[in-house]
């Protein structure tokens, strides 16, 4: 489903990618890991189509996302209605008046009935345990809270591919396990599952693969979750990332 070959960014002259050669498939639950820096983020802006590789290319269901395709109203559309994006900072998605009104926004862009719109931004206010927060104003919520809510604006658009850049950073146990489930939840929907994490002590409980990259924005190992829990030293490399 995604392609990334040979793929090389550099912000001016710092490189942060390096030679990124990567295959993910339908309906893969796959973890990135890697310190502070190393490459994860910029990795999942191209994913997304918010940035061009510097050189390399990335497919997504084996067409080609360049520059023409990205210049394309049509066809960029199409991708981020296909692939999801949670940023780490859930305040540069939220933007309008009510939670209701951020899970709406999506779904009445893509044109949906009014019918299709209400029943899908009460499926994710029910599927995130956010009923109580649909008349509240996003930026007095909670980072635990907003978390949530910038999720389930996200699913309101039912993309086949989810991205989420470090979901679980300073939140509370609670919130962590919450959000672990609604991911296992959809992963078992079908959906393919990317998140970049620091965190392995959920990383552990809910994906399948993991992909660690070095402080050369290289990656260093890709490997099966099963795998990496037989290897007491990779375990503990990732225990203190």
């Amino acid at each position: 489903m995604l392609k990334l070959n040979q793929i090389h960014y550099a912000y001016g002259q710092t490189a942060s990618l390096v030679d990124i050669n990567l295959t993910i498939d339908a309906g893969e639950f796959v973890a990135f890991m890697g310190p502070n820096g190393s490459g994860k983020s910029t990795l999942f802006k191209l994913i997304n189509g918010l940035i061009e590789p510097t050189s390399g290319y990335f497919e997504f269901k084996t067409q080609r996302v360049d520059h023409a395709f990205l210049k394309s109203a049509t066809l960029n559309t199409q991708l981020h209605q296909s692939i999801g994006f949670v940023f780490q900072n859930s305040d540069v998605q939220l933007f309008n008046e009510t939670v209701l009104a951020e899970l709406t926004f999506g779904p009445q862009q893509m044109g949906l009935s009014n019918t299709e719109v209400q029943q899908r931004v009460h499926d994710c206010l029910q599927l995130l345990h956010i009923e109580h927060l649909a008349d509240r104003v996003p930026y007095q919520l909670s980072g635990g809270e907003k978390k949530l809510v910038a999720i389930a604006c996200v699913l309101t658009m039912n993309p086949e591919v989810i991205v989420l850049d470090e979901p679980f950073n300073g939140l509370s146990t609670a919130y962590q396990t919450l959000i672990s489930q609604v991911l296992l939840a959809l992963h078992q929907a079908g959906k393919t599952i990317l998140i970049a994490s620091h965190q392995f002590e959920q990383v552990k409980q809910i994906a399948q693969r993991v992909v660690v990259f070095n402080e050369h924005h290289q990656i260093d190992f890709d490997l099966p979750l099963q795998t990496i829990l037989k290897s007491p030293a990779k375990v503990t490399q990732l225990q203190t990332l």
